[in-house]
């Protein structure tokens, strides 16, 4: 039974369904998902085509809105939205170290999470959207991962969709882990020189901090052994348009006076555990890589593996010297399962998934160069999670792809322009830009 209720100049109604864990299998085994519809106030009682959000990732469940903030409220004065959390994430069976023990050992853990990309995910929203919109397509609004999906979706079932919306979301159709991460390290730099160019005080910020780590252990409130590597990892706020200032205050005051001498403080701690746990998002370590795999080449830690090629990212080697030291993100590592607590008991399942040779394809180059959907892509220059070039090579590939390219705004822009980027791409569907 559904729940309906109020928050201010919304009505939200939560939403459960049942589908298959393995969609090629139907009769088989079933997982549950949880989904929120959200209307205007004023708009309750009136038919409305829908508009479905996926979420970035992989591993977030749908945002809990308050009210009607960001691209919502734009949203919402012509469409019903569903926000769904996709399988293993938030409300949607979630997947994470307490439950997925229930599945067995880590070899049967590996074979489920399989079922946890983005085909699977496209498949969720065809069987759900016959029973929400009683069969009528919808249009789709993918942010990040959940343009991956949109791009997805295109491919497997663009019976389904009336539009697609895609925000810095563009994935590379045939690239194998080793070219996504190619691509991302010397962004990662790029970002860098920016972040100290804006605040060079953080230079040396930095480099104490690592140093410090390089030379004592230590653990942080949560049980996260916090090591250079996985301070280096902070890196990742720069992709967003308030990271850059987020990062600067979160190394302003790292040190205090202790009778042992200088030691990180527990402020200072207690924000890095909440930075670096994956407690909230464990499927966006286990199955990041993953989400490239479409052969039969393991990911194998890529990430891990190409680092090696860049050794400026090298902490220890870059304090003999006096230069600045790099950051990194958007990249999992195999020490990140020993790291931190929450994947700690998943390492032989990551291994696992890493090792696995067996990925199918996630996208249709012959379809998409058919595609008859309306669709429009924001490209954020520069982007430090989704590759520019990449993703201008599959719009090319997309028939009909409409694209914004702007330097306006970072990886995040559906939360920080909200409603004029979707008043963009919505004209760009519609002929009307």
């Amino acid at each position: 039974m559904s729940l309906s209720y109020r928050q201010p100049g919304v009505v939200l109604t939560d939403r459960r369904f049942t589908v298959p864990l393995d969609h090629t299998d139907p009769a088989g085994e079933t997982i549950e998902l949880y989904a929120r519809e959200v209307v205007a106030s004023d708009k309750a009682g009136q038919d409305l085509p829908w508009l479905l959000f996926l979420q970035g990732g992989p591993g977030f469940g749908a945002n809990r809105f308050v009210g009607r903030p960001a691209w919502l409220g734009r949203a919402l004065k012509e469409y019903r939205v569903l926000l769904l959390d996709q399988r293993g994430t938030g409300a949607s069976t979630p997947a994470n170290r307490q439950t997925l023990p229930l599945r067995g050992g880590p070899a049967a853990q590996a074979d489920y999470l399989t079922h946890f990309r983005a085909d699977s995910i496209v498949r969720d929203c065809e069987a759900i959207r016959r029973e929400v919109t009683g069969g009528a397509p919808w249009t789709v609004l993918g942010q990040s991962f959940g343009g991956f999906c949109t791009v997805s979706y295109l491919s497997l079932a663009p019976e389904g969709l009336a539009a697609a919306l895609i925000t810095g979301g563009l994935p590379a159709l045939d690239a194998h882990a080793d070219d996504v991460y190619r691509a991302a390290y010397p962004r990662m730099e790029r970002k860098n020189a920016a972040h100290y160019a804006r605040y060079p005080q953080d230079v040396e910020r930095v480099r104490r901090i690592a140093d410090h780590l390089l030379q004592h252990e230590v653990t942080l409130p949560g049980g996260h052994r916090l090591t250079a590597e996985a301070f280096q990892t902070l890196g990742i706020l720069l992709g967003t348009g308030d990271g850059s200032h987020r990062l600067h205050h979160l190394l302003e005051d790292a040190f205090v006076p202790t009778p042992q001498g200088p030691e990180l403080s527990d402020a200072f701690q207690e924000q890095i555990q909440q930075q670096l746990s994956f407690a909230g998002h464990p499927l966006y370590a286990l199955v990041h890589e993953a989400i490239y795999g479409q052969d039969t080449r393991p990911t194998a830690w890529s990430a891990e593996r190409v680092r090696a090629e860049f050794p400026q990212f090298d902490a220890a080697k870059t304090l003999t010297g006096d230069g600045a030291l790099l950051l990194t993100g958007e990249t999992i590592h195999p020490w990140m399962f020993d790291t931190d607590p929450a994947l700690r008991p998943l390492r032989e399942t990551a291994e696992l998934l890493a090792a696995r040779t067996d990925w199918t394809p996630l996208y249709d180059p012959a379809r998409l160069a058919a595609n008859e959907v309306p669709v429009a892509a924001a490209i954020y220059h520069d982007d430090l999670y989704v590759d520019t070039a990449h993703s201008l090579r599959t719009a090319h590939a997309i028939r009909g792809l409409r694209t914004w390219v702007t330097d306006e705004f970072e990886h995040d822009g559906v939360r920080a322009g909200g409603p004029r980027v979707l008043d963009r791409l919505l004209a760009l569907v519609r002929d009307e830009a």
